[in-house]
């Protein structure tokens, strides 16, 4: 195991090793180069983070993240509101909007059904999306999730929680190939995925059903 000359470098280290895809070297680098900033350069660099945590809010129409209780796409009236695209987290909110190419709102559901990760239904916002299907003022659902088991898995049981509304519901076009993710998707493929939705029906023959 690494021997460090200071408790305080250690835990510093164990600190960023903590998030995804930094290891111990990694996180000795950047240890080290915040050591050879200036103090206000680095209590800027805390405080940033600390404000993260304590002022961030999710909006509390889509659970986007926002700086105020309801996020800038929600509050402008240049979107259609009446088109909801349901997606994982925000990462995916970013990766469509970068496409420029969808006019409706989001629907962050926090993550998608994984019994392997203990991730239920009702650890999700589904009951929020299901609310606001049945206020009445949407008339399209977008599902955008990932094309994985756990994505289509998600994808029908919102289907189903949805039928009784009879609004469309539509899925994103294969263009995203089986098993990706979409932030990893580019922004060509994915905005002609989004403009080429189908409705989701379509896709029980091809997944055999």
């Amino acid at each position: 195991m690494m021997q460090y000359p200071s408790k305080l470098v250690e835990e510093a280290v164990e600190a960023f090793a903590q998030l995804p895809g930094v290891g111990r070297k990694t996180a000795l680098r950047y240890v080290l180069h915040l050591l050879r900033q200036d103090e206000a350069t680095v209590k800027k660099f805390g405080n940033v983070f600390s404000r993260l945590r304590e002022e961030l809010k999710y909006c509390k129409t889509c659970f986007n993240i926002s700086d105020h209780e309801t996020c800038s796409i929600c509050s402008t009236t240049k979107r259609d509101h009446g088109i909801v695209c349901v997606v994982e987290d925000v990462r995916d909110v970013m990766a469509i909007e970068n496409t420029h190419q969808y006019i409706g709102v989001y629907h962050v559901l926090g993550g998608i059904i994984s019994p392997m990760d203990g991730i239920g239904p009702n650890d999700l916002q589904i009951d929020s999306l299901v609310q606001r299907v049945a206020a009445g003022n949407v008339h399209e659902i977008i599902m955008a999730l990932s094309t994985t088991m756990e994505g289509d898995t998600t994808n029908f049981f919102i289907y189903k929680k949805l039928k009784e509304f009879n609004i469309p519901v539509s899925t994103i076009a294969r263009g995203i190939s089986i098993g990706d993710e979409l932030e990893y998707a580019d922004e060509i493929t994915l905005g002609r995925s989004i403009v080429n939705r189908i409705p989701y029906e379509k896709t029980f023959s091809s997944r055999g059903n």
